[in-house]
């Protein structure tokens, strides 16, 4: 019970949007799903896939920039409420009309909402907890995230083949609750600050160019995110399918009981990992979890075939994901000032969502050329480059922030 402790006295806040992720997560059924919809169900090939990707990327571009600007200049609460009840009904209106490639405009519209909600839901977590803290924040709200999915890819893929409306209204139904419990029990939208670093001292009247000019590392870490990115997309895209490939519809199902067990290891590993791990500097979580990330998703390319070891392997790209989750989350943070928390969100996101498209347009291609194998191996060339910029990452942020090295170096 000693690694629970740690989420002890964050906040009446900090809980309930904790007990909204898990609502959310519950009913989470079409997200992972989409790739399988769309190459099942609608029938398009895999470039094809990541053709309709890209477009909704490229379209998702402005309402990125929208949504950082107004994370850092109006309410965040109203932000998260508004774009959470356009997301609801587009789903369930999905549920409801047969499905057909319409749909896609209509799901897009919920991703596009969720979109610009993401950068107030991170800044407004930021916002409820000290930099202390903010570990044990963000590792509650990951542990909520999954708790939610250990059951919910499961359940779509069982309601893939003929119940595919039903898994629609039931994430949308589990999204509306979770807005509600932030509409009734979210009152305060920050916390008094113990210590802020100078890092994070707010930057009035201060572009986003500037922050970035003076703080080049920064540039460092989103381009290594973004590559990185494109090497964890895998997981729901060459993936699922991989098993389609391999097993027809049924791959859905084997994917959906990967993606919980998935869920499963966060939930059993994300309160050690946080514990144990606690003193260990957020940029070298970032490292360790990369490696087995990596790791974890290139070695599908070994095992063709070899069912228990693709759960193996998930268990492996899990724990990687935990590392590099409670990680990043902080990192941002600790280095920029709070007055630009959305708007820098959104430039990493922007550029994230320009490598993920672009990296699974190639993927697209290779795999539609009838070699997943090569597919693998781009994946793994891509996690090479990935952890050849985290390097220098490590080498040179205590130059740059030598004040959150300070307690290290005692």
């Amino acid at each position: 019970m000693r690694f629970f402790e740690q989420y002890k006295n964050l906040g009446k806040e900090i809980y309930v949007l904790f007990f909204g992720r898990i609502v959310t997560s519950m009913g989470s059924l079409i997200w992972p799903l989409l790739t399988l919809i769309l190459k099942n169900k609608l029938g398009y090939s895999a470039s094809e896939i990541a053709v309709i990707t890209m477009v909704l990327s490229l379209l998702q571009l402005p309402m990125l920039i929208l949504g950082g600007k107004v994370a850092d200049k109006w309410n965040r609460k109203y932000i998260i409420i508004v774009c959470d009840l356009i997301t609801v009904a587009s789903y369930i209106i999905c549920g409801i009309l047969p499905l057909t490639r319409y749909s896609i405009l209509i799901f897009f519209t919920a991703s596009v909402f969720a979109t610009v909600e993401g950068p107030s839901y991170d800044a407004l977590v930021a916002d409820l907890c000290d930099s202390e803290s903010r570990e044990r924040v963000y590792s509650l709200q990951y542990l909520g995230m999954n708790l939610g999915l250990v059951l919910a890819p499961m359940l779509g893929g069982l309601l893939f083949e003929n119940h595919l409306g039903l898994a629609f209204i039931i994430t949308g139904l589990a999204t509306l609750s979770s807005t509600l419990l932030i509409v009734f029990f979210v009152k305060k939208l920050s916390v008094e600050k113990d210590y802020v670093s100078e890092y994070e001292e707010k930057r009035e009247n201060t572009s986003v160019f500037t922050i970035l000019w003076e703080r080049k590392i920064l540039v460092l870490f989103a381009l290594e995110g973004a590559l990185a990115g494109v090497v964890y997309a895998q997981f729901n895209y060459l993936l699922p399918l991989n098993m389609e490939a391999l097993y027809g519809a049924k791959g859905a199902t084997i994917f959906g009981f990967m993606t919980s067990v998935n869920a499963f290891v966060v939930i059993a590993c994300t309160p050690l990992i946080t514990t144990i791990f606690g003193r260990l500097m957020d940029v070298r979580k970032m490292f360790v979890g990369e490696i087995l990330i990596i790791l974890g998703l290139f070695s599908y390319r070994f095992v063709q075939g070899m069912i228990p070891m693709y759960f193996v392997l998930m268990i492996i790209f899990t724990i990687g994901e935990i590392f590099v989750t409670v990680g990043s989350k902080p990192y941002m943070t600790r280095r920029i000032p709070s007055t630009h928390w959305g708007r820098l969100n959104s430039f990493i996101n922007i550029l994230s969502g320009t490598f993920l498209v672009l990296g699974n347009l190639m993927i697209g291609n290779i795999v539609d050329n009838g070699s997943i194998d090569r597919a693998w191996l781009a994946v793994g060339l891509a996690g090479a480059g990935t952890m050849l910029l985290l390097t220098w990452l490590c080498v040179q942020d205590p130059k740059r922030f030598p004040l959150l090295y300070e307690s290290e170096n005692r």
